[in-house]
């Protein structure tokens, strides 16, 4: 009796905390839609002019920011799984950079055929690619958490040589004008390129619904298999939903570091490691980041806007060295 009480209050706890941050992420919604050069009512806009930026300007944003920010901490939180690694992370494992190699190359080899779903495409391919280059070096290898974080970075830096060689040699204002965007923005964001999203949500979905098989995981791959886990199919399965959610994001917006890495190890540290709540509740917080980011990103200067991967970096990168030297000290 006292194991079932204990199971249902640890239940409760993770659902009201999921309610908690939903709640929050709703605030940052209407917030996000409000502020601006103009405010603006969300359920009652003043004039037309105010209707039209409202729904073809800040909505498109604010749904891109949301699905960005849940793909990457689910991301993040399922390779943290897949790698035993609690420091993996999308965009310093490299895999956002593998993601805008494939849409940049796109971009310059057809640019005819550069629509959202090629795009999407291109980075799903690069993202596919640099992800099982990771996972295979790191179990041929038996990589330690600071070579595998130096086989990332190493990766992240190629492709970006690559992307910044590609726009130094471009005549196209336009493809110059990508680089801002691949510093992670969602400004531009239209609803036609919410068909990306259509995409992403039912991979989201069907990873958070993988939380109990991520739980047998983390204990090990031969007890995972005594309790009835596919190893080899799920991993396969893992590896293409990160793909997708990588590339699907970096198409909507570009490479944004950190989200998968700060959401889902801080939620570890503070509630526990039931990754059947952790995912969801890893989307919810990713998402409601994103979102506050992108806020600021647009409101911290008057005078012109900052891009989302600015903020996201600022706000990442002091907790990653941190984790990083914590990680150190325990001998990982």
């Amino acid at each position: 009796m006292k194991f079932n009480q204990l199971l249902n209050r640890n239940q409760r706890r993770w659902r009201n905390l999921i309610i908690a941050m939903s709640s929050v992420l709703l605030g940052c919604a209407f917030l996000h839609l409000s502020v601006g050069e103009i405010l603006i009512n969300p359920f009652s806009p003043n004039s037309a002019l105010e209707s039209r930026l409202l729904y073809d300007l800040r909505m498109p944003r604010l749904l891109a920011a949301a699905a960005i920010g849940a793909a990457l901490a689910l991301s993040g939180a399922a390779l943290q799984v897949l790698l035993g690694n609690v420091l993996a992370e999308p965009g310093v494992l490299g895999i956002s950079g593998g993601a805008s190699l494939g849409m940049v190359l796109v971009l310059f080899l057809l640019p005819v055929a550069a629509t959202p779903l090629a795009f999407m495409l291109a980075g799903v391919g690069g993202a596919l690619c640099f992800t099982l280059l990771l996972v295979g070096m790191a179990r041929a290898m038996r990589l330690t958490t600071t070579r595998l974080l130096l086989v990332g970075v190493a990766l992240g830096i190629l492709s970006s040589a690559v992307v910044t060689w590609a726009f130094y040699f471009s005549d196209d204002l336009s493809i110059r004008q990508l680089m801002y965007w691949l510093m992670g923005s969602v400004g531009g964001v239209s609803w036609y390129q919410h068909s990306l999203t259509l995409i992403m949500i039912p991979v989201a979905v069907w990873l958070c619904s993988k939380g109990s098989v991520l739980d047998k995981l983390m204990v090990g791959e031969v007890h995972a298999q005594q309790l009835g886990v596919d190893v080899h199919r799920i991993r396969w399965q893992l590896i293409l939903a990160v793909s997708l959610l990588v590339g699907g994001s970096v198409a909507l917006g570009g490479v944004i570091s950190f989200v998968g890495l700060v959401i889902p190890h801080l939620l570890r540290l503070a509630f526990g490691t039931e990754n059947r709540y952790l995912l969801p509740l890893s989307a919810v917080s990713g998402a409601a980041l994103l979102v506050v980011s992108d806020i600021l990103a647009r409101t911290v200067l008057d005078s012109a806007e900052l891009p989302v991967g600015v903020m996201t970096t600022t706000i990442g990168a002091p907790v990653f060295i941190w984790m990083l030297v914590k990680s150190h000290d325990t001998g990982s």
